[in-house]
C-alpha cells in the first residue's frame, strides 16, 4: 500500500484563548506582549513573526471579552502583571 503524503498535508491547529475552540492557524490572530515603557501591551502579530511567546485568538470581540474576563492572556503569555488590551481591542472591533 502506498500513501501519497502530498495530499494529506494539514494546516497547523491552535487553540483560541477566549473560547478554547481549536482552529486552523490561519483563522486565528496571534497576540504577543510588548513592553512599552513601564507597561505591557498586547500587540496583534498578523504575520506571526514577532519574537516571544504568543497567544491565539479569534478575530471577534466575544472571544476577546472571554479571554480578558478569564485572564487568559496573562496565563498563556506567562506574564506577572496586567496587560493593556486597548490596541488589540481597536484592531478587533
Amino acid at each position: 500500500m502506498v500513501i501519497d503524503l502530498s495530499t494529506t498535508h494539514r494546516a497547523p491547529v491552535r487553540t483560541c484563548v477566549g473560547c478554547r475552540r481549536r482552529e486552523s492557524r490561519v483563522d486565528l490572530l496571534r497576540v504577543v506582549a510588548v513592553e512599552e515603557g513601564d507597561r505591557l501591551v498586547a500587540v496583534p502579530d498578523v504575520r506571526s513573526r514577532l519574537p516571544g511567546r504568543g497567544a491565539w485568538l479569534h478575530r471577534c470581540p466575544g472571544c476577546l471579552d472571554l479571554a480578558e474576563r478569564r485572564l487568559a492572556f496573562t496565563r498563556a503569555l506567562r506574564l506577572r502583571g496586567p496587560l493593556d488590551l486597548a490596541l488589540l481591542r481597536r484592531v478587533i472591533t
